[in-house]
C-alpha cells in the first residue's frame, strides 16, 4: 500500500522521499554513462573541443556553432511537455524522451559506452532497449498503457511513434480542454514511472509488477493534482477507481 501522506509531516516525508528516489536516479544516469568506459593511465587528461579538434575552441567557432543550429519546428507534443501541474523534473524528462536524449541502452551502444551485447532490454524481452522499445512496444513495460486505459475508461490503438503516442493520448477522450489536461498528465506520469522502475531494476536489482506500477501512476498523478483541487483531495478512494468521475469528466 502507498502511504499518500497526510498532514504537513507526512507531506513533507513524502517530497523528501522523492527527491532522494529523483537523486538516485540522476546517480544512476551518471553510472550508466560512465559504465565500460576505458581509463588510459598512461594517458594524461585533456579538453577537447570536439567541432574542431585540430585547432580547438575559439570564441568565433563557437559563435558559428550557435549561429548554426537549425531551430526545431514546434509541433503538438512541444506544447504538451510543459504542464503546470507536473513536476519541472518530469517535464524536463519528458523534453529529453521525446529528443530520444536519455541515457538507454540503445543510445549508450551507439556511443560506445555499451558493447552491443549489454544493449538489451532491462525487462528481460531480449530485445535492444530504445525509447521506442521501453515506453512503447516493450511486452513487459508497454502493457503499462492498456492498464491505465482500463482504468481511465478509454479506448485507443497504440501508435508506432512516441511523439504520435503522447498527442494521440491526450487526445482520446476528445471534448474539454479539462480533459486533454488531465489525460496529458497521465501520459508524462506514466513515462516517468516506466523510466524510474527501468533504472531500479538496472542499478538496484528490484522490480515491481505491473499492478504495482499502476499504482505509483495512480499515487504521482493524485499527489501532483491534489494541491489545486480541494475536491480531489477529499476523495483519494474514488480517484483510485474513477479518476474521470472524481474530476467531474464525464
Amino acid at each position: 500500500m502507498f502511504s499518500l501522506g497526510w498532514g504537513a509531516d507526512g507531506e513533507a516525508w513524502e517530497w523528501r522521499r522523492e527527491l532522494r528516489v529523483w537523486e538516485e536516479d540522476m546517480l544512476g544516469e551518471c553510472q550508466t554513462l560512465l559504465l565500460n568506459f576505458p581509463l588510459q593511465a598512461q594517458s594524461p587528461d585533456r579538453w577537447q573541443w570536439r567541432p574542431d579538434p585540430d585547432m580547438g575552441y575559439t570564441v568565433r567557432g563557437a559563435y558559428a556553432l550557435l549561429t548554426a543550429q537549425v531551430s526545431v519546428t514546434t509541433d503538438d507534443t512541444e506544447k504538451l511537455i510543459w504542464h503546470s501541474q507536473v513536476p519541472l523534473k518530469v517535464s524536463i524528462f519528458a523534453w529529453r524522451l521525446l529528443r530520444d536524449r536519455l541515457p538507454t541502452k540503445a543510445n549508450l551502444v551507439t556511443r560506445g559506452i555499451l558493447p552491443q551485447a549489454a544493449g538489451f532490454c532491462v525487462s528481460g524481452c531480449e530485445t535492444i532497449e530504445s525509447s521506442q522499445h521501453l515506453f512503447a512496444s516493450c511486452s513487459i513495460f508497454g502493457s503499462i498503457w492498456a492498464l491505465v486505459r482500463s482504468w481511465i475508461g478509454i479506448t485507443a490503438v497504440d501508435p508506432i511513434s512516441l511523439r504520435d503516442h503522447f498527442v494521440q493520448f491526450t487526445y482520446s477522450a476528445g471534448g474539454s480542454r479539462a480533459r486533454r489536461s488531465f489525460l496529458q498528465l497521465i501520459w508524462l506520469t506514466c513515462g516517468w514511472v516506466v523510466w524510474t522502475e527501468r533504472n531500479h531494476r538496472l542499478f538496484r536489482g528490484l522490480a515491481n509488477s505491473l499492478q504495482q506500477l499502476l499504482d505509483k501512476i495512480k499515487l504521482f498523478s493524485f499527489r501532483w493534482l491534489k494541491s489545486t483541487s480541494a475536491t480531489l483531495a477529499s476523495n483519494p478512494h474514488s480517484w483510485w477507481y474513477s479518476p474521470m468521475l472524481c474530476l467531474g469528466l464525464v
